[in-house]
């Protein structure tokens, strides 16, 4: 990986995508393949078994596979071809047996298949915690008040806690989805060259290596590759949510908002030539992978219309790219924990900020409160002739409208911000019950 890894990236992941998990789940592949080829009586049950005891990643020379790998164009050939080595060594009869119907593309694919499920049991736990988080800083800062902002300009205000829970629909609603996908991506590969299947891989066979492996069983998708597509576009989903909330916390950092910091550490956020920096270097790194991950995703996008049973090319595009958009959903999902654990909330800040427009945020308080009196286009046009007066004049929104003699009796309620805040506290509810009760 290169220099950096750590910031881009999980350390985690990597490994669960590692050169050495990759070999150690076609390994597995081709291990379960024997033993349910046993079951049926396809390859002597103590024939089977030395096979499996072969399937080991110590025995592979990986410098090797790499190397040979030039030569057949995917993993799985040059493994196969060790692993025939190893296990004749042991027993030349069980050695006809290894990869018996098979063909490169099912070990390849149901290996990739693999890595998906165990990196989504990794997603999943960091997901539920991501969650968790964003639950827990919804209802501390359910009634906290913030300008909601439309097109980088104050437009009204809301509270800090329905901006959260916004963020927290995002999560959820991926969440859903990922659950959605699984039944359609966690799916083996097994039907030998051409999809048509044969006698060794037999619907029992089949079926057998699902249940070992808990996937599921399917046709041939070998060159139908819409699963692994909406799998990928997921996780860009996910990763471009995950952007969108270091974008607003990065945004709301700025020295002129400063109504949220990242959390401080030793040496955190700072500068090589400017010590009184703070800068957002978590959201950076989200912002960043958010950036990347589309253009990775629109890759297996385009290798959707394969040619024929097999292709020569774009099912070769997809290996290092898929891996390449979990790693980045990876680090993406870590730093975003990381920034949500440690994120600082200054509400007087926000509260002072909300003063800012002298009142311009209120604006449509009063022209619903004239609405009543004049019609609706009558009150927005004397509102909006006294907002920009008070641009003019620089003075207080409330003012100019004394000045004018609007005639409200509850004025003053109009400019307060609690009274303005629409039906924020229903929605935060409304969304915190909804995650209760699933």
């Amino acid at each position: 990986m290169s220099l950096y890894s750590q910031y881009f990236y999980s350390t985690e992941v990597n490994e669960l995508l590692s050169d050495t998990q990759i070999i150690a789940q076609m390994l597995r592949v081709e291990g379960v393949l024997a033993m349910a080829q046993a079951e049926q009586g396809i390859i002597p049950t103590d024939l089977s078994e030395i096979i499996v005891s072969c399937c080991r990643t110590d025995f592979i020379d990986v410098d090797k596979l790499k190397a040979d790998l030039i030569k057949g164009g995917n993993a799985a050939i040059p493994l196969v071809k060790q692993l025939t080595r190893i296990v004749k060594n042991t027993s030349a009869e069980a050695s006809k047996y290894v990869h018996l119907g098979a063909t490169s593309q099912d070990i390849v694919d149901t290996a990739t298949v693999l890595q998906i499920q165990e990196f989504i049991i990794w997603l999943d736990e960091k997901l539920d915690i991501l969650s968790q988080l964003l639950i827990a800083l919804t209802r501390k800062h359910r009634q906290t008040l913030i300008v909601g902002r439309t097109l980088l300009q104050q437009a009204r205000p809301i509270t800090f806690g329905l901006k959260t829970a916004n963020w927290l629909q995002s999560i959820e609603r991926t969440k859903a989805r990922i659950k959605s996908v699984e039944e359609r991506v966690l799916v083996i590969q097994l039907n030998g060259a051409v999809g048509s299947g044969n006698a060794y891989l037999s619907k029992e066979v089949q079926q057998s290596v699902a249940e070992k492996l808990e996937l599921n069983v399917g046709f041939s998708w070998q060159s139908g590759r819409d699963n692994i597509a909406e799998w990928a576009s997921v996780l860009g989903i996910l990763t471009g949510s995950l952007g969108k909330i270091a974008k607003d916390i990065s945004l709301l950092m700025q020295t002129e908002i400063a109504e949220v910091l990242e959390g401080a550490g030793e040496e955190k956020g700072g500068s090589s030539t400017m010590p009184h920096k703070r800068n957002p270097v978590l959201c950076a790194a989200i912002i960043a992978n958010a950036t990347r991950l589309p253009h990775q995703v629109a890759s297996i996008l385009s290798a959707i219309p394969q040619e024929h049973e097999r292709s020569a090319g774009l099912w070769h595009s997809e290996w290092e790219v898929l891996c390449e958009i979990m790693m980045l959903t990876g680090g993406s999902v870590e730093r975003t924990i990381e920034l949500i654990e440690g994120l600082e909330v200054n509400d007087k800040r926000m509260l002072t900020n909300l003063e800012l427009t002298k009142g311009l945020i209120y604006a449509e308080n009063v022209s619903l409160a004239l609405t009543y009196k004049m019609g609706k286009t009558q009150a927005h046009e004397l509102i909006e002739k006294a907002c920009k007066q008070a641009i003019a004049q620089q003075k207080h929104l409330k003012e100019i409208l004394s000045e004018i003699f609007v005639d409200l009796p509850n004025l003053d309620e109009l400019f307060m911000p609690a009274n303005s805040i629409g039906n924020s506290l229903d929605i935060i509810d409304e969304i915190l019950d909804n995650l209760s009760n699933h």
